[in-house]
């Protein structure tokens, strides 16, 4: 692939979920309609969670190339009307409210969606890993009757991940915020 001409470019390389998408969200308003920004980022997660944040933002993504374990990632900037207003996923439950359903032994289904490595380095017990890339492809995996909550690092990756279960049709979705980051329940891994 050539270069891809870009109207600007942000340095996203070694910060973590959610640094890479607030910087493109802030760097989006610093172009015009139908340029494109270039985000940088080594943080494997950004490529899902830029994908969903333009998909629910009405920006348009072009694409992801990774050379040399960088992630470089390309959007086009909607025009007024492409643009739709983001909304956070109505649905939360805190880290609190999990743990202690987790400690009465109700029946819940916990989806992880951060990547692979993360989930391998401490995840909730029975959680079932999930990457937010992989989400609408396994979504049908999660059929049945039980409340999910949805968890990711810090709150973000699981909105973009509720919203995406519930436009699906799946019912009792909730999102888990702050997320593992500030998880004080049981947790098994490598940590």
């Amino acid at each position: 692939m050539g270069r891809v001409k870009t109207d600007l470019t942000i340095d996203a390389k070694g910060l973590a979920c959610p640094m890479p998408i607030l910087r493109t969200r802030m760097a989006i308003n610093e172009i015009n309609p139908g340029e494109v920004l270039e985000v940088q980022a080594t943080d494997k997660g950004s490529k899902a969670d830029i994908q969903a944040w333009s998909k629910s933002s009405g920006h348009h993504y072009l694409g992801t190339v990774e050379e040399n374990g960088v992630l470089t990632h390309y959007i086009r900037k909607a025009s007024k009307d492409e643009e739709t207003v983001e909304t956070e996923y109505p649905h939360v439950v805190t880290n609190e409210e999990l743990a202690a359903k987790l400690e009465s032994n109700e029946e819940v289904l916990i989806v992880d969606v951060r990547e692979p490595a993360e989930f391998a380095f401490g995840h909730i017990p029975s959680a079932v890993s999930m990457p937010l890339g992989e989400l609408e492809e396994r979504a049908a995996e999660l059929g049945g009757n039980h409340t999910i909550y949805v968890i990711c690092r810090t709150g973000n990756r699981s909105d973009a991940a509720s919203r995406i279960l519930s436009e699906k049709g799946i019912a009792n979705v909730w999102n888990v915020k702050p997320g593992m980051s500030l998880w004080n329940g049981p947790v098994e891994g490598e940590n």
